[in-house]
């Protein structure tokens, strides 16, 4: 169950940065109400993760493939492509949360 929570927690901080651009600084309610929920749900299935898996496997878990969601998200709806560095950069990124979730007998499998 605290993968799936992971899961959830990962995707409301997607949603809550991808609303942030959209907030205008928080000048726009809408968007600002999505990023002031997704941040809170995020945070809050984060902690009930935290109960069974480290916090360090967790946050590289949550961190590593928020951002890569967060750029394919930015891609579609924002138009924001990385360059080849950033696309590598990422690679190394998901290679290290695939590391982590297979080899490390912390992860809480």
């Amino acid at each position: 169950m605290h993968y799936f929570f992971l899961g959830i927690a990962i995707v409301a901080e997607v949603v809550a940065t991808s609303a942030l651009k959209a907030s205008q600084e928080f000048t726009q309610l809408v968007p600002s109400l999505i990023v002031i929920l997704g941040y809170g749900a995020a945070f809050y299935f984060l902690s009930l993760v935290l109960k069974t898996i480290p916090v360090g496997i967790t946050y590289a878990i949550w961190s590593g493939l928020g951002i890569v969601l967060v750029t394919l998200v930015s891609m579609v709806i924002y138009k924001q492509i990385p360059d080849l560095a950033a696309v590598i950069g990422m690679l190394f990124i998901v290679s290290g949360v695939v590391i982590i979730h297979v080899f490390s007998k912390t992860a809480g499998h």
